[in-house]
């Protein structure tokens, strides 16, 4: 019965409509923003009448007891519905947890109750009984963000998996390990606790200067358990990825400064920006057939709390570029950025390259990019580059767009980090 029910929550994509149009049927599940939306301040009994006659929620558990980090008795589970991606803790009180990451699991809400202990909201009441796991080992993509954006609307984002570069502040001393919590900074101005409790199985490991952490957003204390502290929980040792050097100090380029009005123009030759070339918060940069552009996000594809990014012109046989007219003295041990094309254009083709001779000379550090539409994704490139450097993005001049054959629209970067080497 539970798996023909999960079968048609898959038709139903989680609770779009309180009943089917055609046959006056109530949907059986509530997707899990369904059944946070229905928590208004004070412990409530989830009932079929609370929830539009669903009486099941489903979902992936996307972290539970594998490498210790989250308390006894718990595991999350996420899904998404109607283009919202939502999370919610799972409490088993004092019963053993067997649901691994990856498992699809159906959940009978019979006698389930929504409570928070500080700010984390969970869902208890459940037994072990009242659990179905339909299938394992799926994978759920962690979604890639700032942590600028994420602190913007972190409720919306708690108990879901995220991606997240960022330096350790202040930088880690010599055997300094993983173990109680550290301050996360990627620049974005804001920052966020990623937390490691003693019993986790990489509490003693080494705590990288720089790394993309996978994890979970939880609100958590000082002792492991649950509070009102946002912070990221890793689940394993493999969810640290490109570890590197620290960020160059005034980094990432978020092309904030100046205000978008000194390069309002693709092509410029002025007193104020000869030759395309302005001074940013960084240093000086070319920025030809560039400008720093500020509409809104769902056009430009800026990062919060900022407002401004680049855009790179559209339909061109010439190529377009973002360029440092600088060296940086201590090499390169890794460089991410964010790429997106503008609003509902086409995609086009782009390219990272890196100079150590002052930029006589340019060679490519990654294959080719094609821009994500419809968003926008972070780039992470892993180097060993020593000595000095300056980096260039060049988007490919491909003339006119004739869709399918060539795709060449308006081309949007965002939040340039370098990591020294």
């Amino acid at each position: 019965m539970i798996i023909t029910l999960f079968i048609g929550v898959m038709i139903l994509n989680s609770c779009k409509k309180d009943s089917n149009p055609a046959t006056g049927t109530l949907n059986p599940f509530a997707s899990i923003y369904v059944l946070k939306s229905a928590y208004k301040g004070a412990d409530v009994n989830l009932t079929a009448d609370l929830l539009s006659g669903a009486k099941f929620t489903s979902g992936i558990v996307i972290a539970s007891a594998e490498g210790n980090n989250l308390p006894v008795g718990s595991f999350v589970l996420q899904n998404s519905a109607r283009g919202l991606t939502r999370g919610i803790l799972v409490d088993l009180g004092t019963a053993p947890v067997t649901y691994a990451a990856g498992d699809s699991v159906v959940i009978d809400l019979t006698g389930a109750v929504l409570a928070k202990v500080g700010s984390s909201l969970r869902l208890k009441g459940i037994t072990s009984a009242q659990i179905n796991r339909v299938s394992a080992n799926n994978k759920v993509a962690a979604r890639s963000i700032s942590i600028g954006v994420l602190n913007e609307d972190y409720n919306s984002y708690e108990n879901t998996l995220v991606k997240v570069t960022a330096d350790t502040k202040p930088l880690p001393e010599t055997g300094e390990v993983y173990a109680g919590s550290k301050v996360l900074d990627d620049g974005s101005g804001s920052t966020i606790i990623l937390h490691s409790q003693t019993a986790a199985d990489f509490a003693a490991n080494a705590m990288p200067a720089s790394a993309t952490y996978t994890g979970v957003l939880v609100y958590g204390n000082e002792l492991g358990g649950y509070g009102d502290i946002r912070q990221l929980r890793i689940r394993t040792a493999a969810d640290v990825e490109n570890a590197s050097g620290p960020i160059y100090p005034n980094w990432p380029e978020s092309f904030e400064s100046p205000n978008a009005t000194v390069k309002p123009s693709y092509n410029m030759n002025t007193p104020a920006v000869p030759n395309n070339n302005i001074d940013l918060k960084t240093g000086n940069w070319k920025l030809e057939q560039s400008i720093l552009g500020n509409l809104n996000a769902n056009r430009d594809r800026f990062n919060a709390p900022g407002t401004q990014c680049i855009r790179v012109q559209q339909n061109l046989a010439v190529p377009g570029y973002i360029q440092m007219n600088f060296d940086l003295n201590n090499g390169a041990s890794k460089i991410t950025f964010w790429q997106g094309a503008y609003s509902t254009d086409v995609s086009s083709t782009f390219r990272l390259e890196y100079s150590t001779d002052s930029g006589v000379s340019w060679i490519a550090a990654a294959p080719d990019y094609k821009t994500m539409t419809g968003g926008s994704k972070q780039e992470t490139v892993s180097l060993n580059i020593k000595g000095k450097v300056r980096f260039r993005i060049v988007k490919l001049g491909l003339g006119a767009s004739s869709v399918p054959t060539i795709l060449n629209g308006r081309l949007c970067i965002e939040d340039i980090a370098i990591y020294s080497n």
